[in-house]
């Protein structure tokens, strides 16, 4: 009977995973597609050789990622020094992609943990009028930002009339409109995350600080935080690794002077002068960067949790 029992399970354990297996098997097939083809095409063709009037050609060679890092002059033939160009637009990039992640979370968690305190009748409406402008391609909502930010738009209008201003301001073609189109762009991912974990917040543990005598700042520092940082985390990461990457932005309301890494690539595969090696590799740099980030982020929660237990 023991033996029937152990027999029963094992071909159930085996079923289980059979089953298993079979219904991941759409969500592999779909990742590899989708996701796994692409990076290796890329990560092959960084590795080739330039066509003249655009593709490549197949011949093994390093030229993409010594023209990212290395500066060897007009004619190509002095010894490699630092080329920061391109180090200084990937830059800008992480630094414009972090001071978004930073305005997203000092506005995204107020409005997060607002929506997740209103009655539960009416927070969907919340959450609908916070979703209603990814209605809109991202496209049609950047043309309106750069309408926004004109020198006779509504908002230089706005502080004219006011009186805050005297004349008209010059935000087109700057880093400040990057950085706003880039909040604009990201900031319900912030907030949607953020106000799933707020949701799931016990308060009242916020109750028993309060009757302990801790201060409003304390209760947020020690407890509220602590207990939301997985939804502030993911926040963080789904506004950073898109706006890392972003190139509408930068390309509608930044101008050539303030480009981003996304704008470098998508440069280099539109017509028939761009380098697909060169936006091969830099795609692989700025996916190398990412990986690195959520790798650590990974292990830093693994370390957290082997502590905790």
């Amino acid at each position: 009977m023991a033996g029937g029992a152990a027999g029963g399970g094992s071909t159930q354990g085996d079923t289980y995973k059979e089953v298993r297996t079979w219904l991941l098997l759409p969500a592999w097939a779909t990742l590899s597609i989708l996701v796994l083809v692409p990076v290796l095409l890329m990560l092959v063709y960084s590795f080739l050789t330039k066509e003249f009037r655009g593709g490549v050609i197949w011949e093994f060679s390093f030229a993409a990622y010594d023209q990212f890092f290395c500066d060897r002059g007009l004619f190509g033939d002095e010894p490699c020094s630092i080329e920061w160009t391109y180090i200084s637009i990937f830059w800008r990039s992480i630094w414009q992609a972090g001071l978004a992640t930073i305005l997203s979370l000092l506005i995204g968690f107020p409005t997060a943990y607002f929506i997740a305190t209103r009655p539960a009748n009416v927070r969907p409406l919340w959450v609908f009028l916070i979703t209603i402008p990814y209605w809109v391609n991202l496209l049609i909502r950047t043309v309106s930002m750069r309408f926004m930010l004109r020198e006779e738009g509504p908002l230089n209008n706005v502080l004219v009339w006011s009186g805050l201003t005297d004349a008209p301001l010059q935000m087109i073609n700057t880093n400040f409109a990057v950085q706003i189109g880039l909040f604009y762009s990201y900031l319900p991912f912030m907030v949607l995350p953020v106000y799933a974990a707020v949701e799931r917040y016990n308060f009242s543990l916020s109750e028993a600080a309060a009757d302990l005598y801790a201060s409003k700042w304390t209760t947020l520092r020690r407890i509220v935080l602590p207990a939301v940082k997985p939804g502030v985390i993911a926040g963080c990461i789904l506004v950073f690794v898109p706006s890392l990457g972003a190139f509408l932005a930068p390309d509608l309301l930044g101008g050539a002077k303030n480009f981003m890494i996304g704008s470098l690539i998508e440069e280099q595969f539109k017509g028939n002068a761009g380098n697909w090696p060169f936006g091969a590799a830099a795609s692989m740099i700025l996916l190398s960067v990412v990986l690195i980030i959520l790798t650590t982020y990974a292990r830093q929660q693994a370390r957290a949790g082997g502590k905790e237990r």
